[in-house]
């Protein structure tokens, strides 16, 4: 019987601040390996057993999430759309009525995207000590053995045997205190609450029935009017509006009585904060983790990070420290404070710095760009279009452009003109003109734009055609 994996790919990930952000979390990143965490993700619940995956994420990270699954060769799936954040409940709920409507009895792993299982054969030979219990219509969560007393998860108490590998479910308990994580460690019969389930459409169909009825009406309706957007599916706003915001957890989980746990033990994190990022990694002989330009210098237990090749970070004297650099913002913290580095975010927040939610660069479904320089009257972009990546055909009431290819090659539509622009060459986009710019190569292309005008907002764009179904305003 094939699992459909379901990928939860929401949320903003404040904590790991400011390498993941409210436009680009930290799922998106490659935290500790070549590939990001949904990738890393979506690769250990794909092969043999595995149906596609259903994804479950918002409009804007609809395109970063089929181009990180194309770019990893893994298949893309059904991607639902939410109209707005409401927590994990909605979500899955939603996920349980679009795969009953093809298969009810069909098993369903939900699990978030952000975490890291070193061991994913481990991981899978644990799943299977699940099935049994998920087919017998049974919730099964997955709990976390704990090493240390961790304040910063939930925990899940442990009841009886069940005669299988899984054991039923005491309780589950809100994120203690350090005394209470001590106390719990000790005892053994407590778990780190991952967030992963199995169960079949149908059995968790039910325990919304019994649990969360309320919800039922609202999230079917959203279900049942979703819109084709390309390859996506956008549930409905309207209904989705009326849906309350509520953990699976607070939902579901606390008051089900079919619900066991299998004990996971071979490693595992969700990487909430910088210090879990510094646990993953291999320390050098003085407990540092370095990444990155940086030089640490009678340094120790620290983590040192840098974003950028041409930002190089220097440590002098420092000990229990958190330092990440990126291009616009750097984060220095005492390493027992990672936890509140949301507090920074939201005093940024509180003082409308862009920093707190947005980079420097954006991504289109077409590829990315960064912003070089900004002046009244100007503004330069390093603009990357992926391989077969074209953008709108548009036109722009207040700014002119300047295109320079610095890599690949670039078919380029101005009026009626369409030529093919290479390296070191360049074209000129007069205002008002309408052009388009694509990349017709297997390669990214790379090229230098220089806006001139009285105004250069991402909103100042006149679209004529779109290959991504992108209406009026929308932007790049």
């Amino acid at each position: 019987m094939s699992i459909v994996p379901v990928l939860l790919a929401g949320g903003s990930g404040t904590r790991l601040w400011p390498l993941s952000r409210k436009s680009y979390p930290k799922q998106f990143s490659a935290l500790t390996g070549t590939e990001s965490l949904f990738q890393a993700s979506a690769r250990r619940l794909s092969g043999p057993g595995f149906a596609e995956p259903l994804v479950i994420t918002g409009a804007d990270f609809r395109f970063i999430v089929t181009e990180q699954l194309t770019n990893a060769g893994l298949p893309t799936g059904d991607v639902l759309i939410e109209p707005a954040g409401r927590n994990t409940a909605p979500a899955v709920l939603a996920a349980a009525l679009w795969q009953a409507a093809r298969d009810p009895q069909a098993l369903m792993l939900v699990a978030p995207s952000d975490h890291v299982i070193q061991d994913a054969k481990a991981f899978l030979e644990t799943l299977r000590d699940g099935l049994a219990d998920a087919r017998d219509g049974r919730i099964v969560t997955f709990g976390i053995t704990p090493t240390r007393p961790e304040t910063g998860y939930g925990y899940i108490e442990l009841g009886a045997d069940t005669g299988t590998p899984a054991r039923a479910v005491a309780r589950f308990v809100e994120k203690p205190d350090a005394a209470q994580a001590t106390e719990m460690l000790t005892s053994g019969r407590y778990l780190w609450n991952a967030g992963i389930f199995l169960f079949s459409a149908q059995t968790v169909l039910d325990a919304f029935g019994t649990h969360a009825p309320d919800m039922i009406g609202p999230v079917g309706d959203a279900v049942a009017a979703a819109k084709a957007d390309l390859n996506f599916f956008r549930l409905d706003q309207a209904a989705w509006d009326r849906v309350r915001d509520i953990s699976i957890d607070h939902a579901i989980m606390e008051k089900a009585a079919n619900i066991v746990c299998v004990p996971f033990s071979s490693g595992w994190s969700d990487l909430g904060d910088w210090d879990a990022v510094a646990r993953e990694a291999d320390p050098d002989e003085n407990q540092n983790t370095l990444s990155g330009a940086v030089t640490a210098l009678d340094c120790s237990a620290s983590l040192l990070r840098s974003e950028d090749a041409a930002l190089e970070v220097v440590g002098l004297g420092l000990s229990d420290t958190l330092v990440v650099a990126t291009r616009d913002a750097v984060l220095v913290a005492d390493r027992s404070r990672a936890q509140d580095v949301k507090q920074a975010v939201a005093a940024l927040r509180a003082k409308d710095v862009p920093q707190a939610e947005e980079f420097p660069w954006e991504h289109r479904p077409w590829g990315r760009f960064e912003t070089l320089a900004l002046g009244a009257r100007f503004q330069v972009k390093r603009i990357v279009v992926n391989p077969g990546g074209v953008l709108s055909l548009q036109s722009h009431h207040h700014r002119a452009e300047h295109w320079i290819v610095v890599e690949g090659t670039a078919r380029v539509t101005i009026g009626e003109n369409v030529q093919l622009v290479t390296e070191n060459q360049s074209v000129y986009v007069p205002l008002g003109e309408v052009h388009r710019m694509e990349n017709p190569g297997k390669v990214p292309m790379v090229l230098i734009e220089v806006q001139t005008g009285t105004y250069l907002g991402e909103d100042d764009i006149l679209r004529y055609e779109d290959v991504y179904s992108r209406g009026q305003g929308a932007k790049g």
